[in-house]
């Protein structure tokens, strides 16, 4: 983990104790109301900081910003800044809400510009170009090729040498509180003789984190592992939602396609980097040795602790699963780096998924296929419910935050529940 420790900052914001919105998180989003039009802000608490205002009322003087520039249904122009911006409005914003400063505390525009935040509806943060979906964790592509492939063999040959991933379909990934309906496609189990079409019987989420780049490539640039970083702007929650009897299917000998491509959640405030800089560690051991342009000397995992929780339509949400992204075998350098490595040209808001974050023991594995192992093993919920996979009218819950020092910076939660199939 950083060791620099972590400067203690206060603020004039009321901020709810364990709050994933504290002044040292700050994280970006794009909101509207029944009043205001959509638009970008800033988390602090249960509150907004609407970045319109400010800058209508002379904060932002001297940075010379472009007019309306935070009066966007999306953060893709205002990443596209860049992050030496990008961090001045941040740390800016930072600075009016610390408890020594009085410049918005006492300013007449203050009403206006502290938003109630669950008054506010959240947006899909930026407009999504392209998707990405790694497969980094090595416990979750363990478990999967004890499954479905050779206990003794789990990992296939290429797997601790290249951060495997595919590339997946951005226009039906949306903000967290969006249902997802079941989706429906071909499935043949082992025993069928020929396969069938019907709604999934094997939902399962994933348990993922995404991060979103902030500065364009061209075509024929590569990416070092060392300058990744200044490429990525920030980070979400991700609920990759999987039809694994559908995937099963088609997924020889291409890959994941209908099974994935009906829905993916993403948690509505993007974390900025800069953000989690404290919360970075060194990650797992690779071995065999990494080809060199998968090297890199600095830390670039983080200790993110993530829970999942299924709550039945009208009960209690139950607890399933505790994990953390330290676990990932291949780290978000290493996966820009080799996705870039061929001349692949990267755009402002791209989103690239970790794949399901798996730990080391039963209770931290990332998705439903793992904690039943199969539909062999049922979960049991709170009530007494058991669940092999999601079945309609459950919600999924996932939540993440990075802690030390007593210091949080959070995710929020990114939310979906399952309607039944159209």
């Amino acid at each position: 983990m950083s060791d620099s420790p972590i400067p203690i900052l206060s603020t004039w914001v009321e901020v709810p104790k364990n709050s994933d919105f504290s002044i040292y998180n700050l994280p970006f989003g794009v909101f509207k109301n029944k009043k205001l039009s959509p638009r970008i802000g800033i988390a602090i608490g249960d509150k907004i900081v609407d970045l319109s205002v400010l800058d209508q009322e002379g904060f932002f003087a001297n940075m010379f910003l472009p007019e309306g520039i935070f009066i966007k249904d999306s953060l893709n122009e205002l990443i596209a800044l860049g992050k030496v911006q990008t961090k001045k409005i941040r740390e800016r914003v930072q600075s009016l809400l610390l408890a020594d400063n009085g410049e918005l505390r006492d300013h007449s525009a203050r009403g206006k510009v502290m938003v109630t935040r669950k008054e506010a509806e959240m947006l899909l943060p930026v407009k999504i170009g392209d998707y990405t979906d790694f497969y980094s964790s090595i416990e979750h592509a363990t478990n999967v090729g004890k499954m479905f492939r050779d206990p003794e063999n789990a990992l296939l040959p290429n797997w601790k040498h290249i951060p495997v991933g595919y590339h997946g379909r951005a226009s039906s990934i949306v903000v967290s509180g969006t249902p997802i309906h079941r989706p429906k496609g071909q499935f043949k189990d082992p025993d069928m003789d020929v396969p069938a079409f019907g709604p999934s019987r094997r939902l399962d989420f994933e348990l993922e984190l995404a991060f979103i780049t902030g500065k364009q490539t061209k075509l024929g640039d590569s990416i070092a592992t060392e300058e990744a970083e200044e490429y990525i702007f920030g980070f979400v929650l991700f609920n990759d939602w999987s039809a694994r009897d559908i995937q099963a299917w088609e997924y020889v000998p291409l890959g994941p396609f209908l099974g994935k491509s009906f829905g993916s959640s993403i948690s509505a405030w993007v974390v900025t980097i800069e953000a989690l800089e404290p919360f970075k560690l060194a990650g797992p051991v690779q071995e065999p040795e990494v080809l060199p342009y998968l090297k890199s000397e600095k830390n670039h995992s983080f200790d993110i602790n993530l829970e999942v929780l299924i709550q039945p339509e009208g009960k209690k949400p139950s607890k399933i699963c505790t994990s953390n992204f330290r676990h990932m075998y291949w780290n978000v350098a290493q996966q820009l780096a080799h996705h870039t490595s061929n001349g692949c040209n990267i755009n402002v808001g791209d989103m690239m998924a970790s794949g399901t974050i798996s730990g080391p023991t039963t209770d931290s594995f990332g998705s439903m296929l793992e904690l039943s192992w199969k539909g062999t093993q049922p979960v049991k919920l709170e009530d007494g419910e058991e669940r092999r996979f999601i079945e309609d009218g459950d919600t999924v819950i996932m939540k993440g935050f990075a802690e030390k020092e007593g210091i949080r910076v959070g995710f929020g939660e990114v939310t979906g529940q399952i309607l039944p199939v159209k």
